[in-house]
């Protein structure tokens, strides 16, 4: 199989509430295209095992781990802050998350798989090392990403999040490691409202207004991202996948379609052939219209299978 497919029954039981556009619907709205779109059976799929302790340390504080597992209500709701929030279920979910990203990793190093995608809740870019907030409590991608570098040996990945949030919560953990780039597009002025003004010579952020459409999407990426990557060299990439800037979600004001997110996968899909021996592990972020967010997530999946 050339691409797995990881998720885990915890996820869906992760709910914030009724009102909350971070629904378990997300995924059955996923799952559902996937067959519609006869992709479901030709990706291999696996169920996540929950990250370790010691995967989480490497990116998050000891105290806020404790602090997120004393946190867990027993029953009903407890608020980490007016977005963010965890039912009975949402720990383990979290654990599971986070772990989902790890085996991927580990599928793609072994030679198992060339590519993965983690089909995850909750999701995590915007989980700096001590605080959660953004519907995200631990940082999946983050996890995944200091696996592969600590585990695995790894001396250079790439991280591209191209939700329409800044990665605030992957840039505060990465923002003195050399070994892993963050290439972010966001919309700005907007939620976490920050990352505008960040840059180096591993982060490198791109804010773009609101209206943007797929054309100057990708003009933008073409011209400040993808040099980077490519002087970069980096031997894994990974993916924070967001599909909130698909222009039928309202969640921001992007105009972005399927076609624009095959077209970013296929770009980054690229740079992993020239460096990375085609490597790439796929995160699930946002994306909030049911109907877009399936749609895109099968177009990036169909891409990523090259089927």
């Amino acid at each position: 199989m050339h691409t797995a497919y990881i998720t885990h029954p915890s996820y869906l039981l992760h709910d914030m509430g009724a009102w909350h556009p971070e629904s378990p619907m997300r995924l059955r709205a996923i799952d559902d295209r996937l067959h519609a779109a006869h992709l479901f059976d030709f990706l291999a799929h696996r169920e996540a095992l929950p990250a370790t302790r010691e995967q989480l340390l490497r990116v998050h504080d000891a105290a806020y781990i404790d602090a997120i597992e004393a946190a867990s209500p027993r029953e009903g709701f407890h608020a980490l802050d007016s977005d963010t929030g965890m039912n009975p279920h949402t720990l383990d979910a979290a654990f599971h998350a986070a772990g989902g990203a790890v085996m991927a990793v580990d599928l793609v190093l072994r030679g198992e798989v060339n590519n993965a995608f983690v089909a995850c809740r909750p999701p995590g870019h915007h989980a700096t090392r001590n605080q959660a907030m953004g519907f995200c409590l631990f940082n999946n991608v983050a996890v995944a990403a200091e696996h592969a570098l600590e585990q695995h040996g790894l001396e250079r990945i790439a991280i591209v999040d191209f939700d329409v949030h800044h990665g605030n919560g992957t840039e505060d953990i990465f923002r003195d490691n050399p070994r892993a780039m963050l290439c972010s597009t966001f919309q700005h002025p907007f939620y976490p409202h920050c990352g505008a003004d960040t840059a180096s010579d591993h982060i490198v952020n791109v804010p773009l207004p609101a209206g943007t459409t797929g054309s100057a999407y990708r003009d933008a990426f073409t011209a400040r991202i993808m040099p980077r990557l490519e002087a970069f060299r980096p031997q894994m990439l990974f993916f924070s996948a967001g599909f909130d800037g698909h222009r039928e979600d309202d969640m921001a004001q992007f105009g972005l379609v399927e076609a624009d997110y095959a077209w970013i996968t296929e770009q980054v899909m690229g740079v992993a052939a020239r460096h990375a021996e085609g490597r790439i592990v796929s995160v699930l972020e946002g994306g909030y219209d049911l109907s877009a967010l399936g749609r895109s997530v099968a177009a990036h999946i169909k891409t990523l299978a090259d089927l």
